[in-house]
This record gives structure tokens, sequence and C-alpha cells, in this order.
């Protein structure tokens, strides 16, 4: 109809659409249908068939699309409600002292030093120091108060990170513009690495606009193809992470392609056991709940559809993926199409290791050592005077 709106959901504005002409046809585009303009453009391929079976070429879809594309490496809609809390908690927590390794992008080195004047992180900056002192004075950074360790690759910045969170000389590592396998290599050695009897997993923390909740989802980044055994330790290490973020007792989807025991599917009965796991005590903190689609995690209307009655369905705070492709997946699907933040964090170390995408805005990073300094006194609370 004249002066309708089109619009997506989730989306940060709204435009009118034209006057339409007498002659009308519909395409059904996701959940309703929609009135087109008389006169398509031909402007060429793709096409799709429409009501009528006349064809509707893409181009004459965009008066239907919002005018607002979402990026997340530029901006965001306003509309986020998760990752400020967590940087107003910790300016009532000191800095913690952090290993920065191989800060040498402009969003690696400007991540690491604004968090160091936000009062999150007292960084050492580990790489060479000749080119990071170059950087800085491109981008107008003053580095000044902060310490440079010298390394001439980025294997040699890595083990020196790992050596200085073994000795207690930092309390986190924060990965820089080095790629993850090298740092998790100086992180993974057993004699001079960062292990504990925990399996080291990856959780990424999303401020999603569309869900009022903080949405855990793990593991996106470490573990390839998890097994039940390794699955125990990476759900217990998301908890306790929620734990320090302030969800005293998370609700944890399993994450499958049904709500229902598959022998065919292993996350369909990887669910299944660790449900049971947390009923016998072997898993504690969270209510656990699996198999579950994404769609019935996340929403009650879906869970209801389904006949789902469950404290967690449509109440999710973590969502365990199967493996690593398809977790990885579902996060960066929330940020480029969902316009979700997302901060990500290592955790089942010696000290908290905050592991961002090279590609990761400042601001992510910035978030991202924000939960790593609430991980950091979650274990070790401050003494009270």
């Amino acid at each position: 109809m004249p002066g309708a709106y089109a619009g997506q959901r989730r989306l940060a504005a709204r435009r009118v659409l034209p006057p339409f002409e007498t002659k009308r046809r519909t395409v059904t585009l996701g959940t309703g249908a929609f009135p087109l303009p008389a006169d398509n453009r031909s402007i060429g391929p793709p096409a799709i068939r429409c009501a009528g079976q006349e064809r509707i070429f893409l181009s004459d879809l965009a008066p239907l699309a919002e005018a607002v594309a979402v990026d997340p490496l530029v901006s965001h809609p306003a509309d986020y409600h998760v990752f400020h809390q967590f940087i107003e908690r910790c300016k009532e927590l000191p800095a913690i002292s952090t290993a920065v390794v191989w800060p040498l992008s402009n969003v690696a080195l400007r991540g690491a030093v604004e968090a160091a004047v936000e009062g999150l992180i007292k960084p050492t900056l580990i790489g060479d120091e000749a080119e990071i002192k170059a950087l800085a004075a491109k981008m107008s950074l003053d580095i000044g108060p902060y310490s440079i360790l010298q390394a001439d690759t980025e294997a040699k910045a890595a083990q020196l990170g790992a050596v200085m969170c073994r000795s207690g000389n930092a309390l986190a590592m924060m990965k820089g513009s080095l790629h993850t396998d090298e740092l998790m290599r100086a992180v993974m050695q057993r004699d001079t690495g960062l292990r504990t009897s925990r399996r080291i997993s990856h959780v990424f923390i999303m401020d999603t606009p569309a869900y009022a909740r903080t949405l855990l989802i793990t593991d996106a980044a470490i573990n390839i193809e998890p097994e039940l055994e390794d699955k125990i330790h990476i759900v217990q290490n998301a908890i306790d992470l929620a734990h320090a973020l302030g969800i005293p007792e998370p609700k944890v989807a399993l994450l499958s392609a049904t709500e229902t025991v598959n022998f065919k599917i292993k996350s369909t009965l990887d669910a299944a056991a660790l449900c049971k796991m947390a009923d016998r005590n072997q898993i504690t903190g969270g209510i656990l709940d699996g198999p579950l689609a994404f769609d019935t995690a996340v929403s009650q209307k879906a869970a209801g559809i389904k006949g789902l009655v469950s404290p967690v369905t449509g109440h999710a705070d973590i969502l365990v993926v199967p493996d690593l492709e398809s977790g990885n997946m579902l996060a960066k699907q929330l940020e480029y199409l969902g316009g979700a933040q997302l901060a990500g964090i290592v955790l089942g170390a010696r000290v908290p290791i905050i592991l961002t995408s090279r590609a990761d805005s400042a601001k992510t990073r910035l978030t991202s050592c924000a939960v790593a300094v609430l991980l950091h006194f979650g274990a070790h609370p401050l003494e009270k005077a």
C-alpha cells in the first residue's frame, strides 16, 4: 500500500516506500508477502519466481530492503545492552598486568593502548621494538608509559608471553596481530606453556541486539572436533566464565540439528550424556538441556510450537556447539548478518587469554580485556579491607 514500511528486524532505521501504481504483484519474501512496483526493471539476472509466474529480478527488491547496512567493522545500531556493563564493573577493579603478543597492526596496538587508558590492563608490548614504536608514531599513540619486550619473530614473542604468564609477571595474555596457531602453540607446550588439568577452550561473548541476554558460544576457535570428554571441560569452562560475568546459574543449551536423540548424530548423544552428567554433579553451576536446535535454544515461541518445556529453551545463556566449524560460522553470522558485537577469551589456561580475530576492532579488543579482568578477579577475589 502507499506509504507502507519495508523493514528488516534489528536494523536501526526505516524508510517510507514510494506510492505504488495500481497494477500489483506480490513476491513471497521470508515470512510475508509484499507489494512490488509495477515497473519491473530488467537489469539482468538473477531472477526469482513470484505469483503468476512472472519474473521478478532481484534488483526490483531494493525498495523492500533497509537503507542501513550493518558492518561490524565500522558501526552498529545503538541498542546494545551487555558490553558496557562489563566495562563499568571493571572500573571498581585494578588493572591487571598483561603480555600483549605482537601488537603490530593498527587495531592490535590501539586496542592494547585503549584498554590501558581505560584502566583495564597494564600492558607489556612484546615484539620488534623499532616496528612497534614506528607504528605508534604513525598512529599518534603515546606508548611511553608501557614496557616493550624485544622479540624478532612472532614465535619468539609468543614464547616470551607464555614465560611472563607462567612466572607470574603477567596475569593475562593478549593476542596481537599474529595468527592464533602461533600463539596457541606456545600456550599448549606441556613444560613451558600455560596448560592446566582443564582442557583449554574458547568462548565468544556476544552482545546481540535481538537477544536480551548475554550470549556465550563455545567452542568456536580451539577444539576442532571435541569428544565427549573434551566437552565436559568446554561446558564447565563456559559456566565458570558466566559466573565471573555475573550470571549465577547459566542456562546451557547443547546444540544439534534436532531436539531428540538420534544414534546417527553424535552431537545428540553427547548432549544427552552431558545432561545426565550434570544431573549427577559431574558438571556443576549451570542448568543443562539438550540436544536443542538453535531456534528452540533462543526462542520460546519456537520451543512452544515444538512442544518443548524446559527452563533453558528460549533463555539460553551458553550455546555449546558440536564442533569448531559450526560454532565459528554461528558466531560470525550473528556478527556480520545480525549486527552482534563479540569478545573472545580462552579458558582453561593458567591465565585468561584475550583471543580475538585479527580483523576485529579496537573496541572488540577493549571488551575482551574487560572480560579477562572479570575472569581473573572471579577466580582471585580482592581481599576486603
